[in-house]
């Protein structure tokens, strides 16, 4: 259990920074550019929601299993990623109308890459931190 707590907190010490450095700076006027007028403020609570959840999802999909390695943490991570922000965007799309495809291809990709990113190098501190 103890295992569970530190790979949580590395993949989350790793997931939030470069997902709030992404969105916050790298792609805010691309977003703000493509669906700037159905942007609001953050809610928090929300928002909070969605990173707890993620990142159990995370551990139960890609780099919590006992065989877990790096690299299917990586390979794993990036499925997962795809898969969860395809659901998001790909309805998105389906439902509202100034949602557009640069603003899908973009944010899946990224979900891909930062799900993949954070899940091996989570396990990777994790397994430093707390060696199997």
């Amino acid at each position: 259990m103890k295992r569970y707590g530190i790979l949580y907190l590395t993949t989350f010490i790793i997931l939030i920074p470069l997902d709030f450095l992404f969105l916050g700076t790298i792609a805010k006027s691309f977003f703000q550019s493509q669906v700037g007028d159905m942007l609001g403020e953050v809610r928090l609570a929300p928002a909070i929601m969605f990173y707890l959840l993620y990142i159990v999802g995370i551990l139960i999909f890609t780099n919590g299993s006992s065989t877990a390695t790096w690299q299917s943490a990586l390979l794993y991570g990036a499925l997962f990623g795809v898969f969860c922000y395809a659901t998001f965007e790909l309805t998105s799309m389906a439902l509202l109308k100034h949602w557009e495809w640069p603003v899908v291809a973009l944010d899946i990709t990224w979900g891909a890459f930062v799900t993949a990113v954070s899940s091996a190098i989570g396990l990777v501190l994790a397994d430093w931190l707390s060696p199997r």
